[in-house]
């Protein structure tokens, strides 16, 4: 996936100008207050505020440990991989930057196996001397391997899956020692933020979520991508730099595959920040946008089903909500699709499943799957209606890619 067209102005990461690898580090208290000033929050998909990340792990006894997430699990996102093709100097800044406000003298940056990003990466490390030590990690290219604590227990020496909280990683993370994991996106905005100043940071974007973002758009768009707009930018117009229109538009995906559709009219005016998307029932994510068309050529639900499987067979297979109740949930809503004489009764036992298995998982990943086809029954209603009246989809478009499960790493 490409680079999507916007506008020069609107581009900071996408267009940054490569970074000298000799530039000098201010004192670590100015790296934090610039960050805390800047109002700088996760790209990773949490939106958490980065200064109050920084400040759980600086000033600690012992040596910290910095973790650059540029992994991707998520299958249709390509956000991180073109920033660290485009501008890696600008990540590896923003690595220098935050390991010396919170004292770490190694940094890991993880991407996933086969990243297109690997040899733009590779050759930018080659480049810079001194400085914070940075490792390049290949992770497994599962879905959960991404996941901030699946990369801690790697990088302790164990396999990349989640494990249960507490503690946090700025407690205890890598080999016990105080770690700060943030998303390769987030880096490149500490470098902005620091380097151009917090005051001119907050110029663009969302006052409570400033900065611009970073949008991979997929599905049914003539010109699918990232695209780099002003955080509150309205859906719609992130759309529309794909070349959709408002009338092309059936349903739009939001947050990925843990995240949750919206009907067109929700989400064409809602804004792209994790506040604007959550109060209409959306999830920004890891800036995720993708489109289902109108005029039933494409069933919802039968792409619902179809990601469901996935997420079942990605499981981490450690705990209960994810070894039984995904895989019930994505049976009981394939029979949903089938339209059977048994499609009222799996309809009801789908919304029975999301509501048990949601917060009960030894990680996040049964809540995101609860949470997308809960949404779809929720965005979809005529065709849950047709499907329990006996009214099957037949041969429809397959919009959404899902991939062949995964077999690295499950020994």
């Amino acid at each position: 996936m490409t680079g999507v067209a916007s506008p020069p102005e609107l581009r900071r990461l996408l267009a940054a100008m490569p970074v000298p690898a000799d530039l000098p580090l201010p004192p670590p208290a100015a790296v934090l207050a610039a960050v805390e000033e800047a109002g700088l929050v996760g790209r990773g998909g949490g939106g958490f505020p980065t200064a109050r990340k920084l400040a759980a792990v600086a000033g600690g006894r012992r040596r910290s440990v910095l973790v650059a997430n540029g992994a991707e699990g998520e299958p249709l996102s390509q956000k991180d991989a073109l920033l660290l093709t485009v501008a890696p100097g600008l990540v590896l800044d923003g690595i220098a930057l935050a390991a010396h406000a919170v004292g770490a003298t190694v940094a890991y940056l993880c991407l996933h196996r086969g990243s297109p990003a690997l040899p733009a990466v590779r050759a930018a490390l080659a480049a810079r001397s001194g400085g914070v030590e940075v490792r390049l990690r290949e992770t497994p290219d599962r879905y959960v391997a991404s996941e901030e604590s699946a990369l801690v227990r790697l990088l302790s020496g164990g396999r990349a899956l989640p494990t249960s909280r507490p503690p946090l990683p700025a407690e205890r993370g890598v080999r016990r020692a105080p770690t700060l994991v943030l998303n390769v996106e987030t880096l490149a905005g500490i470098a902005l933020a620091v380097r151009g100043g917090a005051e001119a940071y907050r110029t663009v974007g969302d006052p409570a979520e400033p900065g611009t973002l970073l949008v991979t758009v997929a599905g049914a768009v003539p010109a699918p991508g990232v695209v780099e707009l002003p955080t509150g930018t309205p859906v719609g117009f992130a759309l529309e730099a794909a070349g959709a229109t408002r009338e092309s538009v059936g349903a739009v995906l939001t947050g990925g595959y843990g995240g949750a559709w919206l009907g067109r009219d929700a989400a064409w005016w809602a804004p792209l920040t994790y506040a604007g998307l959550r109060s209409v029932g959306g999830v920004l994510g890891p800036g995720l946008l993708a489109v289902l068309p109108p005029g039933g050529s494409a069933c919802g639900l039968a792409e619902t089903a179809r990601i469901a499987r996935y997420l079942a067979g990605e499981s981490a297979g450690q705990c209960g909500p994810c070894v039984f109740g995904l895989p019930a949930i994505a049976g009981a809503l394939e029979a949903v699709v089938q339209a059977g004489p048994d499609a009222a009764e799996a309809a009801a036992a789908v919304r029975r499943w999301t509501a048990s298995v949601a917060g009960r998982g030894a990680c996040r990943h049964p809540d995101g799957a609860a949470r997308l086809v809960d949404s779809a029954l929720r965005a979809f209603v005529d065709d849950v209606a047709g499907h329990v009246h006996g009214r099957p989809c037949g041969s429809l478009l397959r919009v959404l890619p899902v991939p062949e499960p995964s077999t690295e790493d499950r020994s």
